[in-house]
């Protein structure tokens, strides 16, 4: 919000020093993002008229201008195509600076002594977005009326500074100069001067000009109108074009401009509809219906949705509530009969229109924020007050007010005793309500308690807390001195899942695995990519309903192809021996509003080891936060290896899934590495950890190993041999390990060789010889028998 300071100072009569002021308003709340002096670097720039103005004798694009500049007259020469005589402009003399640190000295121009030069408002720093259209490309002309030989800093009011204010989405009462005035007030314990809203001269019956307004929109809460008559379209007046281009808003005509400029003022967006082109003498607001039509005043035609409120006149469309105008209702320079709307409308309602739309104006970004009903009837009298007094036109009697939910009045109870303990400072209620009554809370005083009656314009105040804010702040935060904290001691501490993932960070961290982070949106082209057939569940993901764009529109149901493309694009970049783990949210539909969120842990590698490095990486981290005891079993899965892959299961439950990714995938992605990858239901892990470890007494009996090596067919899995092995020898089998795999030569096809260790050991004796080779000869018949495997000599 950019705030003059001269604009402020027609309501509080306040001398301090700009910097005084922006210090003690960041202090109690408004956030003061720069302060900006427009006539710095600007020096000899004067008003000047033009008396006569002569060709060029030697270019034909090029005039010479006389100009009187009071004490003097200059000769400059311009290719300025804007001049004429009799004009006042702006006249950089010899030796003078323009914005941008430009300097002017007198010279010659193609044989012509030119004393200085004819200025454009953007010479003079302004932005090109605020300058009027018909000084963009020129000379800017002053009104006819200006004095000539006048410093133009003190014309344009470039000598006064402007406050640029940060204001946060919950104050929509400071988008307003009044409002900032009243924080300014509040500041420095200063009385306000509200602006003149009466109307001294009024003409006709409004009702001769607008029969009704009917509002048939539930998201309209208040449409307040009256008419003015026989205008005429001209330039503003110098004063209040300056105030607009300051506060960042471009002229255009003097009723244009007066909408503006009370929607500045007082924060309630304005518009001003051409009466003549109403097709029928009344206002209908109502929601559209999808697929209509509207030419907004950018001359672009918008396709409109349920739910948009349009602003009718019974039958054709002329205005867009709350965000812009109709093309066919704009003024124009033969508008005579204005109607003047000052309306509120639903904040969530104009939001979503303006963003579907991407159609952001200084209205939408008033009304979606919220705004104050009870100022719509102030607004509108005012613009009327300003045309009355400014000659625009002749304002005709009465109003038109529609408001069919009123605001209720809201009062706030306060008590005096949790005011002073939350703030720390021993207030009498008289001091209190002094600086509440500051803010425009008129109060009373009963016994302890305060009764606050909040104005309708502060809608973020509504619980005492609130109200101990803005006595804290106007009060000063930097005058509550500090004090120590009181109360129970309490120790925190990290939620258990925290202390989970960290311990498990630092063990990967340690066994070479990198940290990755990757997108929560992802493509939908990852399912493409892992080979997972059409029909498959997992398609069914979450879109995100504005996406940043295809690479980005669902989210993800799993951390797998997030960290296969990583790792591919560490081989493609040359990086070698790399291996990355993530721990993540994945995202999935639920019968609620609400999507489910599952915790997942994703960690893979190439160059690193193989799939049974990958095995040996995950029981160790998992044994560090206390599980153990884990059984593997093949599975098939598009993305991986049908013969190097298996899910991870524990107690019988489905923990993950590893293995090594399919070599079409790897082709997919754009890698030759094999890439080794793995999958953990991280909740899960957190559901089965321990966190106080009870360790074993060391082992005081030795052990006996035995290895075995089977031929089998090569669909047999590891843990059905070791399922036997256990089953066999109970407690007595200490540890089971495949140590050889082999497929080839000497070997028929379609079998393997598996190789396996197993180490006996009983915790209370020494086991005999006699009983280890009983438990070996029951495990190599069940294995033969049920399995079908023959043991190798």
């Amino acid at each position: 919000m950019l705030v003059p300071i001269k604009w402020l100072k027609d309501y509080i009569d306040i001398d301090e020093d700009i910097k005084e002021i922006a210090d003690r308003l960041s202090n109690s709340g408004s956030h003061v993002e720069s302060i900006t002096n427009r006539a710095e670097g600007i020096e000899k720039v004067v008003s000047g008229k033009i008396l006569k103005i002569e060709k060029h004798p030697d270019a034909d694009k090029l005039v010479i201008c006389s100009l009187d500049i009071g004490n003097k007259v200059l000769q400059i020469v311009t290719g300025a195509k804007n001049v004429f005589e009799g004009a006042i402009v702006p006249v950089a003399l010899n030796g003078s600076r323009l914005a941008g640190g430009v300097e002017i000295k007198t010279g010659n121009l193609r044989g012509v002594e030119s004393e200085g030069m004819l200025c454009s408002l953007e010479e003079l720093g302004y932005e090109t977005s605020v300058i009027p259209k018909e000084a963009r490309d020129g000379i800017f002309i002053f009104p006819q009326e200006t004095e000539i030989g006048v410093d133009v800093t003190e014309l344009l009011d470039l000598n006064e500074e402007i406050i640029e204010f940060e204001i946060t989405p919950n104050r929509p009462d400071c988008l307003s100069i009044i409002g900032m005035a009243i924080e300014t007030a509040a500041s420095f314990d200063k009385k306000i001067t509200r602006p003149d809203t009466t109307i001294k001269n009024q003409v006709g019956d409004i009702n001769d000009y607008l029969e009704e307004i009917k509002i048939e929109s539930p998201n309209c809460n208040r449409y307040f109108s009256r008419v003015i008559r026989d205008i005429e379209i001209k330039e503003s007046p110098l004063w209040m074009q300056n105030y607009l281009m300051a506060a960042g808003v471009r002229p255009i005509s003097n009723i244009v401009d007066l909408t503006n400029f009370v929607m500045l003022e007082y924060g309630i967006p304005m518009h001003a509809f051409d009466l003549d082109s109403l097709k029928n003498k009344k206002i209908v607001v109502r929601e559209a219906k999808k697929g209509e039509i509207l030419k907004t005043l950018d001359g672009k035609d918008r396709e409109l949705a349920d739910g948009d409120i349009l602003i009718t006149d019974g039958e054709n469309i002329i205005g867009l509530g709350g965000v812009m105008g109709g093309f066919d209702s704009e003024i124009t320079s033969s508008t005579k009969n204005v109607l003047i709307e000052g309306a509120a409308f639903n904040a969530n309602n104009i939001r979503k229109t303006s963003k579907r739309l991407g159609l952001r104006s200084e209205a939408s970004s008033r009304f979606e924020k919220g705004l104050d009903t009870n100022t719509c009837e102030i607004s509108v009298n005012r613009l009327c007050y300003l045309a009355e007094i400014l000659g625009l036109g002749k304002v005709v009697k009465g109003f038109i007010d529609v408001y069919p939910n009123k605001e209720e009045e809201k009062i706030i109870n306060l008590s005096l005793e949790k005011n002073n303990k939350l703030i720390g400072i021993d207030f009498s209620a008289e001091e209190i309500m002094n600086i509440l009554e500051r803010l425009e809370i008129k109060c009373e005083v009963n016994g302890d308690v305060i009764f606050a009656k909040i104005p309708s314009f502060r809608g973020d105040l509504n619980i005492p807390e609130d109200l101990i804010e803005e006595v804290a702040r106007i009060y000063g935060y930097d005058n509550i001195k500090p004090v120590a904290l009181s109360g129970k001691l309490s120790v925190g501490s990290r939620p258990r899942h925290r202390e989970i993932e960290i311990k498990i960070k630092n063990y990967l961290t340690g066994l070479g695995y990198n940290e990755f982070m990757t997108y929560s949106f992802v493509s939908p082209s990852i399912f493409d990519k892992l080979e997972i057939s059409k029909d498959n569940p997992i398609r069914d993901v979450l879109k995100i309903i504005n996406p940043l764009g295809e690479d980005y529109s669902i989210m993800r149901p799993t951390l797998i192809p997030s960290i296969i493309e990583a790792l591919a694009k560490n081989s493609f970049r040359g990086n070698e021996n790399v291996a990355g783990f993530e721990i993540g949210n994945t995202f999935f539909k639920s019968n609620s509003d609400i999507a489910e969120e599952k915790l997942k842990l994703v960690m893979g590698f190439y160059d690193l080891g193989d799939f049974y490095y990958l095995k040996e990486s995950i029981e160790k981290i998992l044994w560090d936060v206390g599980l153990s005891g884990f059984s593997y079993k093949r599975i098939k899965e598009s993305f991986l290896h049908p013969g190097r892959s298996a899910e991870i299961l524990y107690k019988g439950e489905r923990i993950g899934i590893m293995g090594e990714v399919h070599p079409k995938v790897l082709e997919n992605y754009g890698t030759k590495k094999k890439i080794y990858v793995a999958e953990i239901d991280f909740d899960l892990v957190v559901l089965n950890s321990i966190n106080n470890y009870k360790f074993k007494d060391l082992a005081i009996y030795p052990s006996v190993k035995r290895d075995f090596a089977f031929i089998m067919d090569r669909d047999i899995e590891a843990g059905q041999i070791e399922e036997i092995a256990r089953e066999k020898a109970h407690e007595l089998l200490e540890s089971f390990k495949v140590f050889d795999i082999y497929e080839g030569e000497n070997i028929e096809k379609g079998k393997k060789s598996l190789a396996f260790s197993l180490i006996f050991r009983s915790k209370d004796r020494t086991l005999a010889q006699d009983e280890i080779n009983e438990i070996s000869s029951e495990i190599i018949k069940e294995i033969e028998e049920k399995l079908g495997a023959l043991l190798r000599s």
